[in-house]
């Protein structure tokens, strides 16, 4: 009986669905992170009647046919990288993406990974890196006796040393944007690695035409909402505990067939 088989990959579906729900609400807090969608296909189907052919020899076309759907399967599962809401820290090194990009970043590796979690810091050596100590690209380093720190909606740096009385410019920040942002690899850490999905990096400054602008003293929060995950979760649920119904239809089905046969 295909309905036992078709109900489980039905099951099997709503299972990653809700993995995919659980990761979303245990990063609700999560700087940047982007919620997650499970997208699903049908599976094969088996022709049992085709349309469009004569039902006999010399007989009227057939108008509709019979397939006979035998599943589903995950086709992917989407990040949204939709604007999260900006959350004020007054931390000057924290920095909050309004718009499309990516802040890019390099690994101990040497190679360039993308984030949208703005939390920086400095390291012994004055560089500009992340909480997990990835340099910031492109390289900005900071003198031992700044006392204060600008950086302005297109990305430039300033500080003031000791005690003067004008700033002095440290560098400029770009931001990476993609053509297909959801071909970009989650890593974990807050990282994305570029992708031939993806296509290649476009690299620009802060707040030129399609590329976001910088909020200093910011960072962005999670995009995940929790009502939404609520329902998502029901609806999960539901349809979980339908494809459990057709699996034991089936079985009390088959059950009364070979009972029958004895």
């Amino acid at each position: 009986m295909k309905a036992l088989a078709i109900a489980a990959t039905g099951m099997n579906a709503q299972q990653l669905n809700l993995e995919v729900i659980a990761n979303n609400v245990a990063n609700i807090n999560t700087t940047g992170f982007k919620r997650a969608r499970a997208e699903f296909t049908d599976l094969l189907y088996q022709v049992e009647r085709s349309q469009g052919v004569p039902n006999a020899a010399n007989q009227a076309i057939v108008p509709e046919g019979a397939h006979i759907g035998l599943g589903v399967k995950a086709a992917s599962v989407r990040n949204l990288h939709i604007q999260g809401s900006l959350i004020g820290t007054s931390n000057k090194l924290d920095v909050a993406l309004v718009g499309r990009g990516w802040f890019q970043v390099e690994d101990p590796a040497g190679n360039t990974l993308y984030t949208r979690a703005g939390t920086f810091n400095t390291n012994a050596d004055g560089q500009l890196v992340t909480i997990d100590g990835y340099t910031v690209v492109p390289g900005i380093t900071f003198p031992e006796d700044v006392t204060e720190v600008e950086i302005t909606r297109t990305g430039q740096i300033f500080a003031r040393l000791g005690s003067d009385t004008e700033l002095t410019d440290l560098g400029q920040l770009t931001l990476a944007n993609f053509v297909n942002e959801a071909g970009l690899e989650p890593l974990g850490d807050n990282l994305f690695a570029e992708t031939p999905a993806s296509g290649a990096a476009i690299v620009g400054v802060p707040d030129d035409p399609g590329f976001a602008h910088i909020q200093q003293g910011y960072l962005e929060a999670s995009n995940v909402d929790p009502v939404k995950e609520i329902t998502d979760l029901i609806s999960a649920q539901r349809a979980y505990e339908m494809n459990s119904k057709i699996i034991q239809a089936a079985d009390e089905m088959a059950s009364v067939v070979s009972k029958n046969l004895r």
